[in-house]
């Protein structure tokens, strides 16, 4: 049986299937929390003072494990209470069956090298927009967001590659184009697209690639591309 429930953690987050979802979108730190639920140990249980440690770190023990059962009480009346399981005293998860989260399924597709249900999975930037006031949080959740880019770039290439060997160039070239766009800096993996768009006939395209990669250079580190990749763009402009 499907869950009845659906939230949707890449790009702006959304809720399908509870009435209430809307409000507990616009509560930024209940929200960063189901999400930990989710993410922090997926299918399995969270520790409360883990939680706590990174939510209420101003707080003593007493108030922190407060602030978080009235969080989970409050989350609760939205989500509906079998949304949310306790394990004793100590320790809190999701129950699976009651709701499919996107970012979950991702993990789940990248795993089982399933690139494509990856790619077609990864929407945009992990809770994008979410600002939850809890730097142990806000710090995890960066890291988080680089390892689902990182598993997008290689889900994107063993795609185009897939697709190069099949001779299906249109998709082989848009798979290389999203893996350069997301790798940002990663230089070997805008060679390799590179490389791969210049064999499929689009010079044009591998140069284009380059120029925005040298200008998100440009802004991000204030710095140029490495001597193999420029030797690899006038090799290009020379063919």
């Amino acid at each position: 049986m499907s869950a009845a429930l659906r939230l949707l953690l890449f790009g702006p987050p959304s809720f399908e299937g509870a009435p209430s979802g809307a409000e507990l979108l616009a509560q930024p730190k209940r929200l960063a929390l189901f999400a930990y639920l989710a993410l922090g140990r997926p299918g399995g249980f969270v520790r409360r003072d883990q939680i706590t440690a990174m939510f209420w770190p101003e707080h003593d023990a007493t108030h922190a494990r407060a602030a978080l059962r009235k969080a989970v009480h409050a989350l609760r009346a939205l989500v509906g209470a079998e949304t949310i399981i306790s394990r004793g005293d100590e320790e809190l998860a999701l129950a699976p069956d009651r709701v499919w989260i996107d970012a979950v399924a991702f993990r789940a597709a990248v795993a089982a090298e399933r690139h494509d249900e990856a790619q077609q999975l990864y929407n945009g930037v992990l809770l994008d927009g979410v600002h939850a006031d809890a730097p142990g949080f806000e710090e995890w959740l960066m890291a988080e967001r680089r390892r689902c880019q990182e598993d997008v770039v290689v889900a994107s290439w063993a795609l185009a590659k897939q697709h190069e060997a099949a001779a299906s160039l249109t998709l082989a070239t848009r798979m290389a184009r999203q893996a350069a766009r997301l790798a940002e800096t990663d230089e070997r993996t805008i060679r390799n697209a590179m490389r791969l768009l210049a064999r499929a006939g689009d010079r044009a395209g591998a140069l284009q690639v380059y120029e925005e990669f040298t200008g998100r250079l440009r802004r991000e580190l204030e710095v140029e591309p490495s001597a193999e990749t420029r030797a690899l763009v006038q090799e290009l402009r020379n063919a």
